[in-house]
């Protein structure tokens, strides 16, 4: 039957929750909203769960090709569907990067045949391909990316003249990666003259440290501003970058769009102690002051949405020292969950959450058709109940590396069903149901 009839479920949804209410699924889109609906269909009973449009991340590092040893694009989007998340955009600083069109083509080959959850991929910029950034399709591809810091192989991005080319020039929307590499470099060779080769994690925020963060966005918003381009600077860390965005025009309207991610909102510098490399990250989880700085911007619109630069490493790599630990930690199965004791501690309403997880990557990125439960959209949704209380651990987590920094931490509100282009394709009481539901996802560009 492709008729779903969603039964008597609280609707989370553009700005208030609809208690008790029926929503129809029809041929994998959104039918009807609203009232009871009488029709032939399988049913889903909704009593007493929260429905809640499908996360949207659109910043996820999935690791393949090249890095399957800790993660790959199937493992890590049967993860994200678990979490609630229905479309993922992943980084290209795999092995070898998706620089060029082929690449890029190679792993959404791969995602059209592994993937639970909807996709797309970044093509990633370096100093010499300029031609093929040129060619990026704006309807097909989520964005190009620019790590103006130090990345895997050839993708630091620091020649003057390329950046101005690229911000001058690119056809669709450019993320980027913002942490001066001279800075960087330089902190890092105090560190070690100080610390040799005994430095604790903690030094990670001094090394990469305010300044380097702010010297580095404040430079791709001076080229944004220059050449009207369409910029989305990821993963914010500090107080200081806040003031570059603005909250005075509706964000359809921002040419400059900013996020921040659920650990930088989570974590602050004193879990280092009992986290360790585990929390480890580019750029830095910081102070206590930055991360209620993060919030205070998050919640009057200068901060955009929601992610989680999902980074996932093995335990043997995470366990080492902190010179040879890399940054990065798993979370697109857990952000829900880290935003909802926010929830639970009175910080954000159920349609905030939904809000800059959902709606508001849907227009930044100007994805067609998703990120609302809208009649005529993808019926990308998850359904959860807030109060169910449940503990992280190995048995539960889906992550290929098998970790989490969460683990054997409580929740409070779990996701219970996840459905992509109106296929269920988790259920908490089964797990994953083995649907590969996912669709490449196309971008509404003019």
């Amino acid at each position: 039957m492709n008729r779903i009839v969603i039964r008597n479920v609280h609707l989370v949804n553009e700005g208030k929750v609809l208690e008790g209410t029926d929503v129809l699924v029809k041929d994998g889109k959104f039918e009807k909203i609203g009232g009871v609906i009488d029709v032939p269909a399988k049913e889903v009973d909704g009593t007493g769960k929260y429905m809640f449009p499908g996360i949207i991340d659109d910043q996820v590092h999935f690791r393949e090709p090249g890095l399957t040893h800790k993660a790959d694009i199937g493992s890590e989007s049967r993860a994200a569907v678990q979490g609630g998340c229905t479309l993922f955009m992943e980084m290209p600083n795999t092995s070898p990067p998706a620089t060029d069109a082929v690449r890029l083509q190679e792993k959404y080959n791969i995602a059209s045949e592994v993937s639970p959850a909807n996709f797309s991929f970044y093509l990633g910029a370096t100093n010499d391909n300029l031609e093929e950034v040129l060619q990026v399709d704006p309807r097909w591809v989520c964005g190009v990316k620019i790590f103006m810091g130090s990345s895997t192989g050839n993708m630091l991005v620091d020649n003057p003249v390329t950046l101005e080319d690229i911000f001058r020039e690119s056809p669709c929307l450019i993320a980027t990666h913002c942490e001066d590499e001279e800075r960087v470099r330089a902190r890092m060779k105090e560190a070690r003259e100080k610390y040799g080769d005994d430095a604790p994690p903690s030094i990670h925020p001094i090394i990469r440290d305010h300044e380097a963060c702010y010297l580095s966005s404040s430079l791709a918003v001076e080229l944004a501003k220059k050449h009207d381009t369409r910029l989305h600077i990821l993963h914010l860390t500090t107080a200081m970058e806040l003031d570059l965005f603005r909250n005075d025009i509706p964000r359809q309207e921002k040419r400059i769009t900013a996020e921040v991610c659920v650990h930088h909102l989570y974590f602050n510098d004193t879990y280092y102690a009992s986290l360790g490399n585990q929390i480890k990250c580019n750029p830095a989880i910081k102070t206590e002051k930055d991360r209620l700085a993060l919030h205070a911007a998050l919640k009057d619109g200068r901060l955009d949405v929601i992610a989680t630069d999902h980074a996932p490493h093995t335990w043997e790599e995470k366990s080492g020292s902190y010179w040879t630990a890399p940054s990065g930690l798993p979370l697109v199965s857990h952000a829900f969950n880290v935003m909802m004791s926010f929830y639970h501690n009175g910080e954000y309403s159920l349609p905030f959450i939904a809000d800059r997880m959902s709606h508001a990557v849907a227009d930044i990125y100007q994805i067609k058709d998703r990120g609302y439960i809208r009649e005529g959209y993808w019926a990308d949704f998850f359904l959860a109940d807030l109060d169910k209380e449940w503990t992280v651990s190995p048995s539960n987590i889906l992550y290929k590396c098998g970790w989490s920094p969460f683990n054997g931490h409580t929740f409070k509100g779990k996701v219970q069903q996840t459905f992509v282009n109106g296929i269920e394709v988790y259920n908490d009481d089964g797990g994953l149901t083995g649907e590969l539901a996912g669709m490449r996802v196309e971008f509404d560009r003019s």
